[in-house]
């Protein structure tokens, strides 16, 4: 096996970390998933299920990677007992990876063919939302644009990938990620100068006990509960294989909050970006998927600069996305490396064309394939691959992750803490074995069997 490479500084890790996390899930999904379930008091319910079950859960990854040295390809056999056969689930997480990108590459390639739309000036003058719904629907019909803007994002990131952890992943991803925390920052200050800001910041910020009104309590907290796991990448291990190239310097527990902390502010500036701006142009705020596409599009179209603003918007998503994107595709090339004992290029080459064909349903969905509903009514590809990885790998696979440190046949649980609290830092107490053993895994399931009412127990 090729020999395994480091980071070459702690930050470059922990920004590479927080760049598996910090995608859509944040950008796109978050805002829109508040706007639909009240705003504020999502927020508090969200950010109690990060700590309470969000971090425990990336220590165990982060643990699992940073001790075995292997991705999911070999970690589970090296750490689990003699005889064990718990290593067999990785088959599962492993094709997690490519359902999550077999979508996500195509929303990623809409976020460019948006950013160059902006700054192009396509976006037009005092658009309205009927006519920023008809351009997204333009875009979808088109299967040639969403293939070339595809293209882009997946030749983009497997290339940035195929010069190595140093050369590429880290050189690219380190001022990538600083780059975006700036766009976030200016446009949230941008977002301070409009009208709708106290309005919007009331919504976003102040709880409002109506949200009860049109929503179920266990409703809203099923809804903060998914969004705590989706938006950490929690179970597919993307996040375990950059903790194998980590130093021990640091316990996991910390690394672990200050990636839950980078990932967690990107999701609430989004937030303070996207919600002034629609109270200030009289946008509703819980336009669902579509803020992103039709409704901000529209609010910038009705901003003086709104092409330089719309244009640095659509290129922060671009950045979020893509730094998923590389995070996801840097995983998937470790565990065909490790798997097959092949070289890196050859890992790329041949997953490009794996990513190029199994993304190709989810782009013909809008279009040649828009009359085929895989799941009934009116879904299509990207629901079914997103209801695959939301609602089934990816808590599978945090459920896989808590039992692997709990159960006999494991690893164990004091293997795990031993890990987990080697290095400075906070450290994760003996007493939490009840939590980790009884709580956890009781809640991963709820989420499991909530998920499955809603897609179809109506």
């Amino acid at each position: 096996m090729p020999t395994r490479e480091h980071f070459s500084s702690h930050m470059g890790f922990m920004l590479i970390a927080a760049g598996c996390a910090i995608g859509l899930g944040n950008v796109w999904r978050f805002p829109f998933i508040v706007g639909q379930y009240g705003g504020a008091i999502f927020v508090l319910i969200y950010l109690g299920f990060l700590a309470l079950f969000g971090i425990p859960l990336l220590t165990i990854e982060l643990a699992v990677g940073r001790s075995s040295r292997r991705t999911l390809a070999r970690s589970f056999e090296i750490l689990e007992q003699p005889g064990a056969r718990l290593h067999r689930f990785k088959y599962v997480m492993i094709i997690g990876n490519y359902v999550l990108m077999s979508f996500y590459s195509v929303v990623a390639g809409w976020m460019l063919f948006y950013c160059i739309k902006a700054f192009t000036g396509e976006f037009g003058v005092d658009t309205s939302a009927d006519e920023s719904a008809a351009a997204f629907g333009s875009m979808l019909a088109s299967p040639s644009n969403m293939l070339m803007s595809m293209l882009a994002v997946v030749s983009l990131g497997f290339g940035i990938c195929a010069m190595g952890l140093r050369k590429g992943v880290e050189r690219i991803t380190k001022p990538m990620m600083l780059l975006l925390f700036l766009l976030l920052a200016f446009l949230a200050i941008r977002s301070s100068l409009l009208p709708g800001f106290s309005e919007g910041v009331s919504y976003y910020l102040s709880p409002d006990p109506k949200s009860f009104e049109s929503h179920s309590l266990v409703e809203i907290l099923s809804a903060a509960m998914a969004q705590a796991f989706f938006t950490l990448s929690i179970g597919v291990g993307a996040i375990q294989v950059f903790a194998t190239y980590a130093d021990s310097s640091r316990s996991l527990l910390s690394e672990a909050v200050s990636i839950t902390i980078l990932d967690t502010i990107v999701a609430l500036l989004s937030g303070m970006i996207i919600f002034p701006a629609c109270f200030s142009y009289g946008v509703q705020p819980d336009q669902g998927p579509s803020l992103i596409f039709v409704t901000l599009v529209s609010v910038f179209s009705h901003m003086d600069h709104g092409m330089i603003w719309g244009g640095l918007f659509f290129m922060f998503m671009v950045f979020a996305s893509l730094s998923t994107l590389i995070a996801v595709f840097e995983n998937i090339i470790a565990i065909w490396m490790e798997l097959f004992t092949t070289s890196r290029r050859r890992a790329v080459m041949v997953n490009f064309i794996i990513i190029l064909v199994i993304s190709l349903p989810c782009l013909f969905g809008f279009n040649i394939l828009k009359d085929v509903h895989p799941m009934g009514g009116q879904s299509n590809f990207l629901d079914l691959e997103d209801f695959i990885i939301s609602d089934n790998i990816l808590p599978l696979g945090a459920l896989f992750y808590v039992l692997f440190v709990t159960v006999k046949r494991g690893w164990s649980f004091d293997g795990y803490l031993g890990e987990a609290n080697r290095g400075e830092g906070l450290k994760i107490p003996s007493w939490c074995r009840g939590y980790y053993r009884f709580v956890l895994p009781v809640v991963i399931a709820l989420l499991i069997i909530n998920c499955y009412f809603s897609a179809f127990g109506g």
